[in-house]
């Protein structure tokens, strides 16, 4: 999950960059284009994987894996990233207390829950309409874990991917529009497209397909509380990469977040 999150913010580099040329909207698009085009590349799924069962599973997980991108997206363009970040978390904490079985569970939950808030440093600002499209994310986040979870099962993961994130691409593509209407004419088309598709490789190929190798082997709902890590990946980074300094409320959220991971049980 650390590995998946660092990826993931290194894409997040690449997003901040193309938000100079492209609306919010256009960059999410072009993030699960970028995905769907590596995935093709490096799966070629089979033939069985575009019909019946398998096709609805697929296209129903890329789906809502591209509207919770879209919905993230313009909700930090309204909202303050730890605001956006912490709405967004209520997807995962429904996921991980439906599947709380006991105290120790709802225990860690709550513990996560306020790690997390340490971490992103709330402010009570924003637009209700970055709101609105936070708990758009949200909402997504906790269909995502739980169709991840069937996706992880099912015969071929990589299959689903690779179909999932096509199917997601096609479903959304009404908002390319909004990249055409953001377009100026001195905007650098070679570097957008190929900064698209790093985002696509580093925020949803390499985070998303580990996701995958952790949902085989976890409980949906202790995947849920895993999520709490990515807050703390991007704290680290931070204080890592960019020497900024940690305060004492996010390493107090950081152990929180450590702690809760190690009072939750892996089921499967």
């Amino acid at each position: 999950m650390l590995a998946g999150g660092t990826s993931m913010y290194v894409g997040a580099a690449a997003g901040v960059f193309l938000f100079s040329f492209v609306a919010p909207a256009g960059v999410a698009w072009l993030r699960i284009v970028g995905a769907a085009l590596i995935f093709l590349a490096i799966v070629r799924p089979a033939r069985s994987a575009w019909v019946g069962q398998a096709l609805l599973l697929a296209g129903a997980f890329g789906t809502i894996t591209a509207l919770m991108n879209i919905a993230f997206y313009e909700s930090i363009a309204r909202l303050p990233l730890g605001t956006a970040v912490a709405i967004e978390f209520l997807g995962p904490i429904v996921v991980a207390a439906w599947g709380s079985r006991t105290w120790r569970d709802v225990v860690a939950l709550l513990v996560a829950v306020a790690g997390v808030v340490l971490i992103a440093d709330v402010h009570l600002a924003g637009s209700p309409a970055g709101i609105a499209f936070a708990l758009l994310a949200a909402l997504c986040w906790a269909g995502y874990i739980v169709l991840g979870k069937r996706v992880a099962s099912a015969v071929s993961p990589r299959n689903s991917l690779a179909v999932g994130f096509t199917v997601g691409a096609v479903v959304t593509s009404p908002f390319a529009f909004t990249l055409a209407s953001s377009w100026q004419p001195d905007t650098p088309l070679l570097t957008v497209l190929v900064l698209g598709l790093a985002l696509g490789l580093f925020a949803n190929v390499i985070p998303y397909g580990i996701d995958q190798i952790i949902l085989r082997s976890v409980g949906q709902a202790y995947f849920a509380v895993l999520l709490a890590l990515l807050p703390v990946t991007s704290a680290l980074i931070g204080w890592i990469v960019l020497r900024q300094s940690l305060s004492v409320p996010e390493l107090i959220g950081i152990a929180a977040v450590a702690i809760a991971v190690a009072l939750r049980k892996p089921t499967s």
